[in-house]
This record gives C-alpha cells, sequence and structure tokens, in this order.
C-alpha cells in the first residue's frame, strides 16, 4: 500500500497558460457551515482551506510550508515561535497581524468550538510583536506545527463586528454563511444545498497559477446524477466518482478518473457508556456492547474483504487500526486484523450471555463516504448470521453529526482522516476519555475510555525519541485492539472523475484546492 499510496497520492499535471475559465465541480455533502472553528470535518475544512489560511499549510504532497506565517522555530522545550508573514489583506481590505492570531486561538478553543482539541498541549498564545506569536505549550511538542495545518486565522474586527465572536456548531451566526479570509478565493454567493459560488481574491498574498475566474460548488447527493453532470460538461469534476461507474468513465475521451488512496479510515464505533439499548425491539435492555467480548463479535463476524471486493470493487485497502501505513506512527506488528470467524463471533457472544443473539440500532450516514450506506448495509447482513440484528438507520450527513452528538445510537459509522497524518491525532480525538475542559476526546461519540491511553496521551505529545514514542503509539494501538474499542474496516479510495480538458491536484487528505486547478 506504501507504493501505490506514493504513486498515485497526486495527481497533477503542470497548469498552462490557458484562457480564464469558470470551474464547477460536484460532491455529495455540503459543508455544513462556513465558519472555520465550529466543525471538524472534512467537507467544511476542505471547501475552506480555499477561502482561509492558516499560519502553515499542506504542499501538494501533503508537506507542511508556510502561509500566513513565513518561518517557526521551537522555544527549547517551552513552544513554537511563528513569525508572521507581512502585508496580508483579509478579503475585506483589513491587515492581518498577531492580534488576529491570538483572537482566532481564543475562538478556536472555546468550549463551543468543534476543533478546540488541535490545541490541548497549549497552556498559552502570546503576541510578542505584532508580526511575532508564541506558543507555549505544557510540555514539549515536536509535531505540534504539523498539527495545525488547518487552523484558519479569522479577522478580528470583522467577526467580532458581525458579532460571531463564539462559533456556532449547531445554531447559526454570520460567520455560517459568509466569510472574510485571507485566501485565494473569497465567498460571493451562498445557497445552502443548492451552490456556493467563489471568485479569486484580488489582493491575495500569493502567486495564483490557476486560471478560474470563477469557481461553483455543487452539493449532487445522486451518484447517477453526478455522473451524468460529468459527462454532459455540466460539471468540470466529480467526487467520488461511483465505484460501479469507474470502469465506463475511464473508457471515455470526454472525461478522466483519478485514482489513489486516500488518508480516510472507515471503522463502527460503539456505545461503551450506555446502560441501555436506545433502539429496535430490544430498546431499553442492558446496552451488550459494554462488554469487550461483544464488540470482538462484531469485529469477527464483519467480513472485510468481502466488502472490499463486491462494494468497493478493489478499490479501498482493509485495515486493522485508525491510521493507516502511510501515517507516521503505525504499527507495524499489528498490521493484521481480526480474522473473518463466525464461529469465533458466535462463542463469544455465548460467552458474553447472548447465545440467541439481540437487536440494536446502527446509525450511518448515506451521502458523506463512499458506498457508506451500502458497506452499512452488507454489515447488516454479516451480523445477522451471528444473531445480530441491526435496526439500519441511514441519512443525510447534515442530520448524522447532530444525531452523534445527541448520542443517538447503539453502534455508528464513522471515518477518520488524521489531520496531522500522525497516529496521535485519532487517539487525541477518538480514543482518549472526552473531556472538554483539557480538549480532548471531542469525536469520541461513544465514550470509549481507557485509563492506560489517557494517561500515554501526553506522554506520546510530548517525546522527541521517535523510537520510545513509537513503542507509546503501539502500546495504546494494542489496547484499542484488545478492547475492540473501534472496528477499523478499510482505507477508502480516492476517486476523482474529470473533464479531459482539466487539470487538478488529488491530495491524500482529499481536499480540493481550487487554486491548483485550471480548464485548457
Amino acid at each position: 500500500m506504501k507504493k501505490l499510496f506514493a504513486a498515485t497520492a497526486v495527481a497533477l499535471v503542470t497548469a498552462h497558460a490557458a484562457s480564464a475559465e469558470t470551474f464547477r465541480w460536484a460532491g455529495t455533502t455540503d459543508p455544513q457551515t462556513l465558519d472555520p472553528h465550529a466543525v471538524n470535518s472534512a467537507p467544511v475544512l476542505g471547501f475552506l482551506n480555499n477561502v482561509y489560511e492558516g499560519l502553515v499549510r499542506r504542499d501538494q504532497n501533503m508537506q507542511v510550508e508556510g502561509a500566513l506565517a513565513t518561518s517557526w522555530e521551537a522555544l527549547g522545550s517551552d513552544g513554537w515561535r511563528f513569525n508572521l508573514r507581512q502585508g496580508v489583506k483579509f478579503q475585506d481590505g483589513s491587515d492581518f497581524n498577531a492580534e488576529d492570531v491570538v483572537f482566532s486561538y481564543e475562538r478556536a478553543t472555546r468550549p463551543e468550538s468543534d476543533v478546540a482539541s488541535w490545541f490541548s498541549t497549549i497552556a498559552e498564545v502570546k503576541a510578542v510583536d505584532d508580526y511575532t506569536v508564541d506558543f507555549l505549550t505544557k510540555a514539549p511538542n515536536p509535531i505540534f506545527p504539523d498539527t495545525i495545518a488547518n487552523f484558519m486565522i479569522m479577522d478580528k474586527g470583522w467577526t467580532e463586528t458581525n458579532n460571531s465572536a463564539v462559533p456556532a456548531k449547531e445554531e447559526e451566526n454570520h460567520a455560517t454563511r459568509n466569510t472574510n479570509g485571507t485566501g485565494a478565493f473569497k465567498v460571493v454567493e451562498r445557497q445552502v444545498d443548492l451552490k456556493t459560488v467563489l471568485e479569486p481574491h484580488s489582493g491575495w498574498w500569493d502567486e495564483a497559477t490557476h486560471n478560474i475566474t470563477q469557481g461553483v460548488f455543487t452539493p449532487i447527493q445522486n451518484p447517477a446524477t453526478a455522473v451524468a453532470a460529468l459527462l454532459s460538461g455540466e460539471v468540470d469534476m466529480i467526487n467520488p466518482v461511483p465505484t460501479q461507474d469507474v470502469a465506463r468513465l475511464s473508457a471515455s475521451d470526454e472525461v478522466k478518473v483519478m485514482v489513489g488512496i486516500e488518508a480516510r479510515v472507515i471503522m463502527f464505533g460503539f456505545a461503551h457508556q450506555a446502560d441501555e439499548l436506545k433502539y429496535s425491539a430490544d430498546a431499553g435492555k442492558p446496552n451488550p456492547f459494554k462488554d469487550v467480548r461483544v464488540r470482538q463479535a462484531v469485529n469477527h463476524a464483519i467480513n472485510v474483504d468481502a466488502i472490499v471486493q463486491t462494494i468497493m470493487r478493489g478499490s479501498a485497502e482493509p485495515i486493522s487500526q485508525l491510521v493507516s501505513s502511510t501515517m507516521r506512527g503505525y504499527s507495524d506488528s499489528l498490521a493484521a486484523r481480526p480474522e473473518f470467524n463466525q464461529d469465533k463471533a458466535r462463542a463469544l457472544l455465548a460467552e458474553a450471555g447472548y447465545p440467541d443473539g439481540f437487536s440494536f440500532g446502527l446509525k450511518c450516514p448515506n451521502n458523506r463516504y463512499i458506498n457508506d450506506e451500502a458497506v452499512c448495509q452488507a454489515a447488516v447482513g454479516m451480523l445477522a448470521q451471528i444473531g445480530l440484528k441491526a435496526e439500519l438507520d441511514a441519512m443525510p450527513v447534515s442530520n448524522y453529526w447532530p444525531e452523534l452528538r445527541a448520542d443517538n445510537f447503539d453502534m455508528y459509522m464513522l471515518g477518520w482522516s488524521p489531520g496531522s497524518f500522525d497516529a496521535e491525532h485519532p487517539i487525541r480525538f477518538l480514543v482518549t476519555t472526552p473531556n472538554p475542559e483539557k480538549k480532548l476526546g471531542s469525536w469520541n461519540f461513544g465514550d470509549f475510555s481507557n485509563a492506560r491511553v489517557d494517561e500515554l496521551l501526553p506522554m506520546i505529545q510530548s517525546e522527541v525519541d521517535d523510537s520510545k514514542r513509537q513503542a507509546m503509539l503501539d502500546e495504546a494501538a494494542k489496547i484499542l485492539q484488545d478492547e475492540a474499542g473501534y472496528v477499523p474496516m478499510y482505507v477508502q479510495a480516492l476517486l476523482w472523475g474529470a473533464r479531459s480538458n482539466v487539470d487538478v491536484v488529488q491530495r491524500a487528505d482529499n481536499f480540493f484546492i481550487l487554486r491548483w486547478a485550471s480548464v485548457n
């Protein structure tokens, strides 16, 4: 998989000088919000990378480079100093400086923010002068710059003037539908669930290499409709290409299919702490998923190889951990998945006191991940073979996240792409015991909790010796496997379709960056 990733993570054709063009692209999910601190999800962060910028950003090969900071250096073991870029303008013409960085940090770490966990190691942020900011850490943090590539800076004056100083996750404020970033493009029209229109930011500090005069994003949930729009030229790019249409589109001279391996791991999670089941005929009965043997039984009952071959048509990679083998901190010694073994699964259920199985509710999205509902339906059939009767409730992702945040599930599907490309990332967000005060576990919907993992996390974050750090990551991964905290299934494929006259860059985090696009 490492070789495949390296060969396909970036599909780039050098942009040629060409006439200015409108670029239209479609995805299955409309960004839930335009507030960069309100929702920590790929549709939001990926889209807003075109509008807002951070101190650092990732290039086409996922390497960190300067953006609003020109350089940074460690302050010994006390933190990091960022030297800011001078002369940068927000899209309303106001100046960028250290005040905006400190304000954005304070806003992003409020309890209402969904990205606060990015700063769990930070004790204080200080503006040294107008163009120097210190991020002081509670302990050494050697990978901090890598963890904040999606930390986007907002204009303090604009945000406060528009009464948006507090992020709005479920509600709305001015920043929900309006933007004022420093990025290459600005939002000029926003129709939720219909279209969002971007135009170049004429005052952008960097050199524009694209030839786009207007970008139009349209959410298209129906896969057949998206394919038809691509073939007709109504849109220039779709993401994703339905797996069943890859061969047909590849055979067309009018379009091209870009194939890669994403950083995203698709998994199932459980309600670990709920006392009772919430759905199905067994609602109100004691929650079986609190028993590790039941969770292990689910792991052995799901035939991931069959899902990859039949539903994903071979375009995904089975996985045993919450990160892929391309990520820093992946545990090579724990690469093997639990074997598909229905007899073993039934024996575990019987041992746990459920020889006849039970029924429960399974929550899944139907427009967030490739074939998400189909994978959940397949899992329902597989679990039925061992006596577990799953009542599937699949819904659009705009409804899905509120359901998970309200703990309205017995078992659920989740995809996770580590923003830092490091195994520490999912431990911090998905595995650590939820603790809003410490800004930890913000996406640990099922409330998995293990005291040793909680103890390991700060040591992992501060350890500068790679071998010692890897040993701790290995220990945490082993605990998670033994406890069956999640059921990691596969690394999702990247399947983009584009018109043949379009050049785009396919990045491993599945973010579409409009400034790298051109129409020839």
